[in-house]
C-alpha cells in the first residue's frame, strides 16, 4: 500500500486525478469505479477543470458506482444517479450510455443485484475510486459483510445513517437499504485508489492500514490488493502508525501532493 499524504482537497483532487489520468489515457476502453459522498468531490472537480483546460475526453470512458440507495429513483435529489450527474457527468463529454449506476427503485432489488454483478463481470475495472466510512465501510459495505459478498441489498448501519443524514431534511428520510457492489468485485479491480479526508475518518484509516483483517472494518481487506494507493489528509493519517518495515508502506509527499 502506498499513502500519498496531502495537505488539502485541492491536493487530493490533482494526486487522485494523475492516477485517472494515466488509466484514461493508456486503456483503449477504460472502466473507472466511481464513488460518491464527499470524499471523491475534490477529484471529480480536478477531472472537470482538466477536462475544460485540456481537452481529456471521457467519450471511451466506461464507469461503474459502487452503490445506490433502495426506494428512491434516479431523478431524486439525492440519489448518487443525480449526486454523478451534478459533481460530474454533466461536466465532461462522457457518452451517458456507459455509465452504470445500480437502479435504486428497481420492482425487486435481488434481481437488480444479479444484473449488476453481470455488469461488473463484463467491465472488468481498472480503477476503483473509494472512500472509507467512519466505521470501516466501503462502498456501503458495512461491519460484518463477508470479504466473498458480491452485489447485495444491505441495511445501512446507523452510524452510517448519521453520516449521511446531512444530506436530507432529517434523520427519518435517509434510506435505510441500499445496493452496493460487493467487496469481492471491489477487489477485482487492477488498482485501488481510496480517499480518506479528516480527523472522524483517522480510527477507519488506523485499522485499515495496520490493524488485523477482519470483517469487523471491511476496508481491512484491502491490505491484500497489490495496487492500493492511499490518499490521504495529516488529520485522516493521525491515528496510523507508519512503521514501513511491519506495514510496507511507502509515505510519499510529491510536488503535485502539496
Amino acid at each position: 500500500m502506498k499513502i500519498i499524504k496531502v495537505k488539502s482537497v485541492e491536493a487530493m483532487g490533482q494526486a487522485a486525478l494523475s492516477e485517472v489520468l494515466k488509466v484514461v489515457k493508456t486503456k483503449e476502453n477504460p472502466v473507472l469505479g466511481l464513488a460518491t459522498g464527499s470524499s471523491p468531490i475534490g477529484l471529480y472537480q480536478a477531472m472537470i477543470e482538466d477536462h475544460k483546460k485540456n481537452k481529456t475526453s471521457y467519450q471511451h470512458v466506461k464507469t461503474i458506482n459502487l452503490d445506490e440507495y433502495v426506494g428512491i429513483d434516479a431523478t431524486h435529489s439525492q440519489s448518487y444517479a443525480t449526486f454523478m450527474k451534478e459533481q460530474l457527468f454533466n461536466h465532461i463529454d462522457i457518452d451517458l450510455n456507459n455509465v452504470n449506476i445500480p437502479s435504486g427503485d428497481c420492482l425487486n432489488p435481488q434481481d437488480e443485484c444479479l444484473r449488476y454483478d453481470e455488469v461488473i463481470r463484463q467491465n472488468k475495472v481498472d480503477l476503483q475510486i473509494l472512500g472509507i466510512g467512519s466505521n470501516g465501510h466501503i462502498g456501503f459495505n458495512e461491519p460484518g459483510t463477508p470479504f466473498n459478498a458480491t452485489t447485495h441489498v444491505v441495511t445501512l448501519d446507523e452510524q452510517t445513517r448519521l453520516d449521511n443524514a446531512r444530506f436530507f431534511e432529517s434523520l427519518d428520510e435517509v434510506p435505510k437499504y441500499a445496493v452496493t457492489m460487493g467487496i469481492r468485485s471491489i477487489l477485482q479491480a487492477n488498482q485501488i485508489v481510496l480517499i480518506a479526508l479528516g480527523k472522524n475518518k483517522a480510527k477507519a484509516v488506523a485499522h485499515m492500514v495496520g490493524g488485523s483483517v477482519t470483517t469487523d472494518c471491511p476496508a481491512s481487506i484491502l491490505q491484500v490488493h497489490p495496487n492500493v494507493i492511499l490518499i490521504a489528509d495529516e488529520e485522516a493519517l493521525s491515528e496510523v502508525k507508519l512503521d514501513t518495515k511491519k506495514l510496507n508502506i511507502q509515505l510519499a509527499s510529491t510536488a503535485v501532493a502539496e
